[in-house]
């Protein structure tokens, strides 16, 4: 999986999981403010993005910084660089 597949994975879960029109999806678009999301919401885009790439982020303390698109996207590019996720 490249890198663009990888953010175009992720966007494709914010559209479906969240309702969030594609045009907000900006990497500086911020998940709180921008995007709407909330604490729970959180918790369900780490069990959706865990399921869809297969690997545990729910104890990564890195998760706890992303703030943005691009910090999900960043993030996520180093878990399957670490991981070989596909």
């Amino acid at each position: 999986m490249t890198d663009a597949d990888l953010i175009q994975v992720v966007n494709q879960v914010f559209v479906e999981s969240f309702e969030i029109a594609p045009e907000k999806l900006t990497p500086a678009a911020h998940l709180f403010t921008d995007l709407g999301l909330d604490s729970l919401d959180m918790v369900d885009l780490v069990a959706v993005m865990q399921k869809r790439f297969g690997v545990k982020i729910r104890d990564d303390e890195r998760i706890r910084a992303v703030r943005t698109l691009q910090d999900l996207y960043n993030y996520l590019i180093a878990i399957k660089a670490e991981h070989q996720i596909a």
